[in-house]
């Protein structure tokens, strides 16, 4: 009997001891369920009620005078502040309260820090980011920005905000991603800001190919590379319009600044982690022609008699929202726009006087040197056949419920060297178009001063102020359009252009070659810019900057000309514009791809007499289609899965579905190649001498069976909404707390540039005059709370493609219009 009472009595310390490990660990992705369910800690605090934000009064002894938040009907603050200090303070206290997780989680991914939270399946996507050279980058920036008394007020100001917000933070009241990862949130600082603009610059970087150019010039050799990938497209509508002239003589060129390659490095393996860092975001290596668009027409253009600007900036969609909107006060400033969580200023928007938008410009920005190492010590390396030395980073990876990793980058004077010998994964993808033993040079590795950029935006009053404000600004190199109630209109390709030749970005380099390096920059004030163009608009969607007349190199691809020409041709027919004309081309769907190629596939099927019942209703669908990528549409999917058919089945037998990394030649190239050149090689299939009229039937058929597979032979079941998918996932990727699927229309290569996940992240129309009037929309909401109503609030709106009025407040009152609550910061009496 006693056996049986120790045996029950072991049992159940067991089993006690079990569920106490249980519910207060996190096993997998499971978190400690005793912490989440915990009804006064865990995840039932995150439910939010707007009863709770109303008329909050808080002291803040980092304070200079007190602040006024007003928040609005859309969750949307806006900050009154005495002086800027207190001004940047409170942007970073209100972003932290709506966005804490994501500004932690982002920055971790950001520089390498995920494993600390996800654990060891995050170790080469940190060892990526890393070695890519992104803490580096982060800290020449913000030694930079340090250096600038107004830009060091800024940032350490922001940084005190978000630190006021976590220092009054119970676990309780944690955001519910850290409750489900089971960590959190540390001390800010500037270098997490830092951090978040160098995210930006690799996402928008547009990945790079020169591994892939190399290899098919290995293969195919000069005259292939030169036809296939041509350094200007055959079809283009570039930013500057063509025949614009240059009004400069070229000038000496200037040098480029570049961070010593010891800075912040220690030969210490020993070495630990200043600051904290981090994020999972957007790749980046980025999808073709997903992209933005921004323009502005000139007052006799409009309704109004004064300029409209407008901008659609399309990244990959997340919740919680990329962006934060906020509307900042203060003496000399008063501005309303959107921030990237985590980072001060507004980066999109527009103050009393001025609006301005941004796209991305997609040139070439980085290099890659070969290097030659003397020994496997990688000590010394080879640079105009002289030794020079390397310097050593050694990066410690914490890993959650692990040992440490640590990871040795050799730095050289070109820049880190991603990976060495041995040291590049086999099975991480984002790593394959990475050679090895190569050094990165890359303009987001050099010092710079962007926060200063948007600074001077902010409170800008007229064209001058607009250009002062740009020549801050390095990377990512963006198209940035102007426009002012003065009347003036202007867009300029902006960023630190190196000053480099053709062969120098298309290809792989020498790194030992003195003459393959680039050591001085295009001088900013020769950066292709136009002010009031003659034919009353400037725009830009990603496409060429430039016609051939232009002295620099920039690039040898930018994105397909389609969007830009479909925007252009619709600007020239407005005269009497306003925000519905301007909302329709935001929402536009019309396909200029299909436009030039699908009658001419159209016909070769119509000859094709072996067509079965489905193929010959596909066929009559194609057609009748006005060419629109509509959300109900069945020939839009019908087209867009043809074309992505025959695109492959052209390219794939000579530049895919190799071990060695190519790719294809890009859109133009293959238009052409269909309008114009029927009889070409490029259409065999390895010794199977095939025609154009083959490979397009064929295609054709694949499709109608591709859809049929996917989705049955109910052509009704084919609709373009159905087929594309679009939602918004949440950044993490935690399950219930993404969108549901979305019905909207667009593609990848019309003007509402959509995607499975990837569109426009801000929508933005702002009608200048005597008081602005603007109107945008974001494909979320304010809050990081899934649990806040403001969390997907504007979703409903975004996806019919409609906009809200944006609240431009002039004052503090409290009782006007629109405002529903308050948080007063005041400073703390000694």
């Amino acid at each position: 009997m006693k056996g049986t009472r120790l045996i029950k009595l072991v049992a159940f310390i067991a089993i006690t001891f079990g569920l106490a490990f249980l519910f207060n660990s996190k096993i997998g992705d499971v978190p400690p369920l005793g912490k989440f369910l915990n009804p006064f800690t865990g995840f039932w605090q995150n439910a939010e009620d707007v009863e709770d934000i109303i008329n909050q009064s808080l002291i803040k002894s980092e304070l200079q005078d007190s602040v006024r938040i007003l928040i609005d009907e859309q969750g949307i603050p806006h900050v009154f502040a005495q002086n800027e200090h207190d001004l940047y303070f409170a942007q970073g206290y209100i972003t932290a309260k709506n966005r804490l997780w994501q500004m932690d989680f982002q920055t971790r991914y950001a520089a390498g820090r995920l494993s600390e939270v996800v654990g060891e399946k995050a170790l080469e996507l940190d060892r990526y980011q890393r070695r890519m050279g992104m803490v580096y980058g982060a800290e020449a920036m913000l030694k930079e920005s340090l250096n600038d008394p107004k830009s060091k007020l800024i940032i350490e100001a922001y940084s005190d905000g978000v630190n006021a917000y976590i220092k009054d933070l119970s676990p309780r009241e944690y955001p519910i991603e850290f409750k489900i990862l089971n960590y959190e949130p540390e001390e800010w600082t500037p270098l997490n800001s830092a951090l978040l603009l160098k995210l930006m610059s690799a996402t928008l970087a547009r990945g790079t190919n020169e591994l892939a150019m190399n290899n098919i010039l290995a293969k195919y050799g000069e005259e292939v590379v030169n036809d296939l990938f041509p350094n200007y497209p055959f079809k283009e509508d570039p930013i500057i319009p063509v025949g614009t002239p240059w009004d400069f003589d070229l000038k000496a060129p200037k040098p480029l600044i570049s961070p010593s390659p010891l800075i912040s490095l220690k030969n210490d393996a020993t070495r630990k982690e200043e600051w904290p860092l981090s994020s999972r975001l957007l790749t980046a290596i980025k999808e073709e022609n997903i992209g933005s668009n921004n323009w502005a027409i000139a007052g006799n253009r409009s309704s109004t008699g004064f300029p409209i600007l407008a901008n659609d900036p399309h990244l990959d969609l997340t919740l919680p929202s990329i962006w934060y909107q906020i509307q900042l006060h203060a003496p000399a400033i008063n501005v309303y726009g959107v921030s990237i969580p985590g980072a001060p200023n507004v980066i999109i928007g527009f103050n009393e006087n001025i609006a301005w938008g941004v796209t991305n410009v997609g040139s070439d920005v980085l290099d890659w040197y070969k290097i030659q190492f003397k020994d496997d010590t990688h000590q010394e390396y080879l640079y105009n056949n002289t030794w020079e030395k390397t310097s050593r980073r050694i990066e410690e990876i914490k890993i959650r419920r692990q040992k440490s990793v640590l990871d040795t980058v050799y730095y050289t004077r070109q820049g880190p060297v991603s990976y060495a010998k041995n040291q590049k994964p086999a099975d991480f993808s984002m790593a394959n178009n990475i050679p090895v033993d190569y050094a990165l040079k890359w303009v987001a590795h050099l010092p710079s001063n962007e926060l200063r950029t948007f600074y001077e935006l902010n409170k800008a009053k007229d064209y001058e102020g607009y250009k002062q404000a740009l020549v801050y600004f390095s990377a990512p190199a963006q198209n940035f359009v102007f426009a002012d109630r003065q009347g003036d209109i202007s867009i300029t390709s902006n960023g630190l252009f190196p000053l480099k030749e053709k062969r120098q970005g298309k290809f792989l380099l020498d790194g030992n070659d003195s003459t393959d390096q680039w050591i001085n920059r295009i001088p900013s004030e020769e950066n292709p810019t136009i002010k009031n163009p003659e034919r009353g608009y400037v725009s830009s969607a990603n496409q060429w900057p430039v016609d051939q007349s232009y002295p620099y190199y920039l690039g040898w691809e930018f994105s397909s000309y389609e969007r830009a020409h479909r925007i252009n041709t619709q600007l020239e027919a407005m005269h009497s514009a306003d925000v519905k004309s301007f909302e329709a081309l935001q929402n536009d769907n019309y396909s200029i791809l299909a436009e030039n190629i699908l009658d001419t596939l159209v016909h070769i099927i119509q000859t094709d007499k072996g067509l079965n019942s489905t193929e010959s209703k596909a066929l009559n669908l194609l057609s009748n289609w006005d060419r629109r990528y509509e959300v109900n549409s069945i020939a839009a999917s019908l087209f867009e899965t043809w074309y992505n058919t025959l695109n492959r089945m052209i390219w794939t037998d000579d530049f895919g579905g190799s071990e060695v990394l190519m790719r294809y030649p890009n859109r133009d190239r293959t238009v052409h190649l269909l309008l114009h050149e029927p009889t070409s090689h490029w259409f065999f299939n390895g010794s199977t001498k095939l025609t154009r009229e083959d490979i397009v039937q064929a295609s054709f058929k694949d499709a109608i069976k591709q859809l049929e597979k996917s989705y049955g032979s109910n052509l009704n079941n084919w609709e373009w909404g159905r087929v594309k998918k679009t939602h918004v996932p949440h950044l993490a990727d935690i399950g219930g707390f993404g969108s549901k699927a979305l019905q909207v229309g667009g593609s990848k290569h019309t003007v509402n540039a959509m995607s499975e996940s990837n569109g426009p992240s801000w929508r933005m129309i702002v009608l200048l005059g005597n008081k602005p009037k603007a109107f945008g929309v974001i494909p979320g909401g304010q809050s990081g709370n899934p649990g806040s109503k403001f969390y997907d609030n504007q979703i409903s709106t975004w996806e019919k493609g409609e906009l809200n009025e944006l609240l431009f407040l002039e004052d503090s009152n409290l009782n006007q219009k629109g405002i529903i609550s308050q948080i007063e910061l005041r400073k703390s009496k000694d």
